[in-house]
């Protein structure tokens, strides 16, 4: 739906009641959700859970989201919860990498498989047509299990026993099938390592919970990104049919309307700040889930400047916002001795806005580089 419903289109599906909510409030709901109108104070592993994972493609993304939203962030924390075994990163929403706590992990993962198994139909369909799958996912979980693999290691291995397929096809067909997580020290502050992957159950010597069902993703979702559309929840996720879900919770979610007409959904109880909130100036790291959880996401985001942020091979550029909203981009470039953070904004600076984003930038710069000497350089601006 694209248009705003007529009079009697609007009653019968419940519109006539529902309060439009423009761009600027569904703005400040996501930005006090995911903890961005103020540094919040709690710990690192509920903070994950608030938001329902993050966002990993990118080893250090994580942490950048949690100094972000969080008072006084150690990487350390981080650190110490994937060392220890309490969150960990997998494939998770749309088949991609994400860090959750091990609960969640353990919950979501059942919930999810028909996203891995429809990209994995998808993108090696006909490379694994004819073979069977299930004694793939059960050679490649035992062989896991035993030690971390990597997907070249493992797609060798198996090849050696289905010569005529695929390596890469193989392995990526075990992480489809077989809940694998990938092991310090990647993913670890300050450390590199290859990305080596072991069974969910055979890592946290746990057992697989109970599924999480549709209706708790739905509100795990809305309590994170809301008020959002049907298709939102199903972009974010990557599931399919979640209108059954919205249906089926019925009454213990309240409904409003975009500025289009669109149907949107949201929890009772969950902030709406008003438009005019102050919103201070953030920067967010590399593939941040604000910026990939909706399919309509202009209220973070414009489609004129969406082609600056994603790159043609699926990459998520570090960002920066001002009033809410994608502002900019920014890098900071490391030498021997010194980091330099690179800001550059999509449209001309006020004086104010400058000013704010160096403060917020030199924050920026102690953190991820807290041995180095510090600069900001405000690149010469390009307008769309």
């Amino acid at each position: 739906m694209n248009e705003r419903p007529s009079d009697s289109h609007s009653k019968s599906n419940g519109f006539a009641a529902a309060q439009t909510l423009d761009q600027g409030a569904l703005n400040r709901a996501l930005l006090a959700r995911q903890m961005l109108l103020r540094r919040e104070r709690m710990s690192a592993l509920e903070a994950i859970e608030r938001l329902c994972g993050l966002q990993a493609q990118a080893p250090m993304a994580p942490y950048y989201a949690l100094w972000a939203r969080l008072e006084q962030f150690d990487p350390a924390e981080l650190g110490g919860l994937l060392l220890g075994r309490e969150a960990v990163r997998m494939a998770l929403m749309r088949a991609t990498l994400h860090l959750v706590s091990t609960r969640d992990a353990l919950a979501l993962r059942p919930l999810l498989q028909p996203v891995q198994d429809r990209g994995l139909a998808g993108a090696f369909g006909k490379r694994l047509a004819g073979v069977d799958t299930d004694a793939i996912a059960a050679l490649g979980r035992e062989w896991t299990a035993e030690r971390p693999h990597s997907f070249a290691e493992l797609g060798a291995r198996l090849a050696e026993r289905w010569p005529d397929r695929d390596p890469e096809a193989l392995a990526i067909a075990v992480r489809a099938r077989v809940p694998l997580v990938q092991t310090p020290p990647r993913g670890l502050w300050g450390s590199s390592g290859q990305a080596l992957h072991v069974p969910l159950e055979a890592w946290t010597s746990l057992p697989q919970a109970e599924s999480c069902t549709d209706e708790a993703l739905v509100v795990r979702y809305l309590s994170a990104f809301g008020p959002a559309s049907v298709k939102d929840m199903q972009a974010w996720s990557g599931l399919t049919k979640l209108q059954d879900a919205v249906r089926r919770l019925g009454s213990k979610l309240v409904r409003f309307r975009s500025e289009q007409g669109i149907e949107l959904f949201d929890l009772p109880e969950a902030p709406r700040p008003e438009a005019n909130t102050p919103s201070p100036p953030r920067f967010l790291g590399e593939f941040d889930q604000m910026l990939l959880a909706y399919a309509d996401r202009s209220r973070i985001l414009s489609e004129t400047r969406k082609k600056r942020v994603f790159t043609a091979n699926g990459l998520v550029r570090p960002v920066f916002l001002l009033d809410g909203i994608v502002a900019g981009k920014w890098e900071i470039r490391r030498g021997r001795s010194d980091a330099l953070l690179i800001v550059e904004p999509f449209a001309p600076l006020s004086a104010d806005d400058r000013e704010e984003l160096a403060e917020e930038g030199a924050r920026l710069l102690a953190f991820a580089a807290r041995e180095l000497d510090h600069d900001i350089r405000f690149a010469d601006c390009v307008e769309d």
